[in-house]
């Protein structure tokens, strides 16, 4: 019996050891699974090429928030401009700063360039970089309201000046070389901004910009921060088809495409009340155009003499000037058009290249409609006793003097002082009733 039951304990207690060494076995991946360190946190890359504008203020600020709200561990903002607006310059420059994530701001790709305000948004990232081919500089601040007597440049010179001088000192870069971009328009490679800590390294692309920053510390709005960058997984945030949109209607050369084609809608509608579609899109022109010169600095001026030229357009159709008004209205157009933009940078004025196809195609297409609008008070009634006189009548039947012609697709009776066979034409001379009198047409 003692046999047995130490035969019976020993099979029992085998079988304990294989059932823990089979539990081992199995959660032992488990285990080892929740041994391994973690990857780096994402990180989220945004790409901007163009004018510093509200529509790029907004998609740097979406950019940021979603970085923020899923954790990432850094962000690359890929950007290429030649500059913009103070007042959504600033609000980058601001929404970088009080970032709580890490944002590289990354000058590609080669042929790029950070001009104006370019220069402030590279100073206020928390690493800056270029890529081979890029340069950057000439931020001096340029008028955007219109000319600027001397005292009014020099307190903003001053302004622009300390306001990067602070961001330079913030994030440790060269403040000299940001003061004289601002008052002297200095201008520098990638290789000379590394030189003189403008930038912080220079990278052929991201994923070689991010295994260089990997385990650098910076300070973000959350404090000092590590980053773990290298063999990260990269989070594209595109700028979407309602910012792409809202960017080329920013475009002043849109805006003023967009007024000429509204102002012709309207003045296709008022010349052939009931056509509608010129109307619609006439009106959806206009109204995508205010929305265009809202993010502009307007000069009133320029606006008023464009309004201007659609009053003279819409003068030539109701009274006929036989072009004088057109010509007028056109003048107008090209002068408000060029007065437009109250700014000395050039990539936000209405281009000369634009402007004058835009004028040549409107010029002919007016001088269309005016043409029409003369020929068509020209033209003699069609309907009505006395409009009927003159018109040509086809004799369906011998006049002599009596018989039948055929007139505006109708038989009317008719009577013919002179024969007339049938198959020749006969030219109204009056009407009495529902018998006309006519003669032979004299060609």
């Amino acid at each position: 019996m003692n046999r047995g039951s130490q035969s019976q304990r020993m099979v029992s207690a085998s079988r304990a050891g294989f059932t823990l060494l089979l539990g081992f076995l199995i959660l032992s991946p488990m285990g080892s699974a929740e041994g391994v360190p973690a990857g780096p946190a994402p990180v989220y890359v945004g790409s901007y090429e163009g004018v510093i504008n509200p529509v790029s203020a907004e998609y740097i600020n979406h950019l940021l928030t979603e970085a923020q709200q899923n954790g990432a561990g850094a962000v690359v903002l890929q950007l290429d401009t030649p500059g913009g607006l103070d007042t959504s310059m600033r609000l980058i420059v601001k929404d970088i700063t009080s970032s709580r994530v890490p944002v590289i701001v990354y000058i590609a790709p080669s042929g790029g360039r950070a001009a104006s305000a370019g220069v402030f948004i590279l100073y206020a990232s928390h690493i800056a970089a270029m890529a081979p081919g890029t340069n950057v500089g000439a931020a001096h601040p340029v008028a955007m309201g219109g000319e600027m007597d001397a005292v009014m440049k020099e307190k903003v010179e001053n302004d622009a000046a300390a306001y990067i001088k602070s961001i330079a000192e913030q994030h440790g870069r060269n403040a000299r070389w940001a003061e004289d971009a601002v008052r002297k328009s200095v201008s520098v490679t990638e290789k000379e901004a590394l030189s003189l800590k403008v930038i912080d390294l220079i990278a052929e692309d991201v994923p070689s910009l991010l295994a260089a920053v990997d385990g650098r510390t910076v300070a973000t709005g959350a404090g000092k921060t590590a980053l773990h960058t290298k063999g990260a997984i990269l989070k594209e945030i595109p700028l979407g088809w309602r910012l792409e949109a809202l960017k080329a209607l920013s475009d002043p050369n849109i805006a003023f495409l967009l007024m000429t084609i509204g102002t012709i809608g309207l003045l296709a509608e008022l010349y052939n009340p009931g056509a509608i579609l010129p109307g619609i899109v006439g009106a959806i022109s206009l109204i995508l155009a205010f929305y265009s010169l809202q993010t502009l600095p307007i000069n009133y001026a320029g606006v008023l003499l464009i309004i201007l030229g659609i009053v003279l357009f819409i003068l030539e159709i109701m009274v006929v000037s036989y072009g004088v008004l057109t010509l007028g209205g056109l003048a107008a157009m090209t002068l408000g058009a060029l007065m437009l933009v109250k700014t000395d940078a050039p990539f936000m004025k209405v281009s000369l290249e634009f402007l004058i196809p835009t004028m040549v195609t409107s010029a002919a297409i007016m001088l269309g409609m005016t043409w029409l609008a003369v020929k068509a008070q020209r033209r003699r009634p069609v309907t009505g006793a006395e409009g009927m006189v003159g018109i040509v009548a086809i004799a369906k039947t011998d006049l002599k003097p009596r018989g039948k012609v055929l007139l505006q697709g109708e038989l009317w009776d008719a009577i013919s002082e002179e024969p007339i066979r049938e198959g020749e034409e006969a030219e109204v001379k009056a009407v009495a009733g529902l018998t006309l009198t006519v003669g032979p047409h004299r060609k």
